[in-house]
């Protein structure tokens, strides 16, 4: 140091700092490992959410590692681990050992999620071992109802288990489906009970089994065999439920659309009216299966109960952000029908013909938005448009002005049997006249 004016100042260094910003970004580059092509548990996009934040926020319980420690949700830590004491005394299954199978896939399970779970290790093993125990004793309980007690709060209460339904069926709160059946088959040969795959394929079945075409009429059994006839391995309780949604759809309309550019685009429900179109509810069929021949639309009913939005809007985000495969039925469907509905006119037509069952009141307005709002954000590939066909032959149907004034004909003259009785009459009057004149000319002849 040097005193200069009575100050003591420090001596110039020559050394610089060892910080390079750029080489610090590098190294961390070079550290980054490639995304998984596991990866099926995602954070929903913000292009989704942002239309219904409370679509994809869980109510009542978390589930996987997303969604742990929100404060709201805490009420139900208890629980869970009350749910681990009944399994374990029930299966004499050792604690360690339980969690010692999650341990042993930790890496494969972290994979699992669409991004960089930070949580410490140990904490992350107890999150998905607490979790999964309570998935599993949950639809245990579901299917035997002599393991539930008083003291069950969640099917002790009157729509509670509707509200885990809902929050287990939301994509941010997902556990990989293999490990719930590891951790089941360790115990399976100590019970009677079926797979943990039957066991959520009953809850599933039981619980949508309301909505006639949500299965296309498929019984629980044709399900269980679809399902495990299928070489496709479940990756989690959404992908189970998508998995079933489709399962009716024949291998024909399994095919993916042509790969040209078709139209994506479909007039609404009251043009088509307008312009002569019939429309036809249709029952025991799949949820997708709507069809339009010699003039009549034929759509398979849509039940609008509570869950049924937040249901569509994460089996809609699964196959938004899944690269593993480029079949988007759910989104397809929302988008169609969200041509089909422009204004509350259209969801009238729609509950009108019995298309649609709404059972959440609020009127046509809100019913439109309702379905409008389903596939704002949604990204589909015209080429390769499930309904891509049915939105051609619906534009050329519309644009035929023959049917138009067939249907301005029907409409205005012939909409009572007196409307066509005073038509025909006055046809005939006008033949017997136009009659009655050449055979007067001919007289004069």
């Amino acid at each position: 140091m040097r005193k200069m004016e009575g100050n003591i100042v420090a001596a110039p260094t020559d050394i610089e700092s060892s910080y390079d910003p750029l080489e610090t970004l590098i190294k961390k580059v070079d550290s980054l490992s490639p995304p998984s092509p596991l990866r099926c548990i995602y954070r929903v996009p913000y292009r989704l959410r942002r239309v219904h934040e409370e679509a994809y926020t869980p109510r009542v319980i978390s589930i996987g590692p997303f969604h742990h420690g929100n404060e709201t949700l805490k009420a139900m830590e208890d629980h869970k681990k009350w749910y681990l004491k009944c399994f374990m005394g029930r299966t004499s299954s050792k604690l360690n050992d339980c969690a010692r199978k999650i341990e042993d896939q930790e890496k494969k399970l972290r994979s699992w999620y669409g991004e960089t779970i930070v949580r410490k290790s140990d904490e992350f093993v107890t999150i998905i071992f607490v979790d999964a125990i309570f998935v599993i004793e949950f639809l245990w309980r579901y299917w035997d109802d002599k393991l539930r007690d008083a003291n069950d709060c969640i099917f002790g209460k009157p729509r509670m288990v509707e509200d885990i339904l809902t929050d287990l069926l939301m994509l941010e709160n997902q556990l990989p489906f293999f490990i719930l059946k590891d951790l089941f088959d360790s115990i399976a040969n100590r019970i009677k009970v079926p797979s943990v795959e039957r066991l959520s394929i009953r809850f599933l079945h039981q619980e949508f089994s309301v909505g006639v075409t949500t299965f296309g009429g498929m019984s629980l059994e044709e399900l269980l065999t679809k399902i495990d006839s299928s070489n496709e391995e479940v990756q989690h309780l959404v992908d189970l439920l998508r998995k079933l949604w489709i399962a009716p759809l024949s291998n024909e309309q399994r095919k993916s659309a042509t790969k040209k550019k078709k139209s994506a685009t479909a007039p609404s429900i009251e043009k088509l009216h307008l312009a002569g179109v019939k429309f036809k509810v249709k029952s025991d069929t799949n949820l997708f299966d709507i069809r339009f021949d010699k003039g009549i639309l034929m759509i398979p009913r849509l039940n609008i109960e509570d869950p049924t939005e937040i249901i569509l809007r994460n089996l809609v985000a699964f196959e938004q952000c899944s690269t593993t495969s480029d079949d988007y039925y759910i989104s397809d469907y929302v988008s169609m029908m969200d041509e089909l509905v422009d204004t509350p006119k259209d969801a009238e037509l729609l509950v009108k013909y019995d298309i649609v069952k709404n059972d959440l009141g609020g009127g046509d307005h809100q019913l439109s938005s309702l379905i409008n709002s389903l596939s704002t954000g949604i990204l589909y590939d015209s080429g390769n448009f499930y309904y891509g066909d049915l939105c051609e032959n619906l534009n050329k149907f519309h644009r035929t002005k023959w049917h138009h004034s067939l249907a301005i004909l029907r409409r205005d003259y012939f909409n009572t049997p007196w409307a066509i009785i005073s038509f025909v009459a006055a046809v005939v009057v006008i033949i017997f006249t136009a009659v009655q004149a050449v055979c007067s000319i001919i007289s004069l002849k």
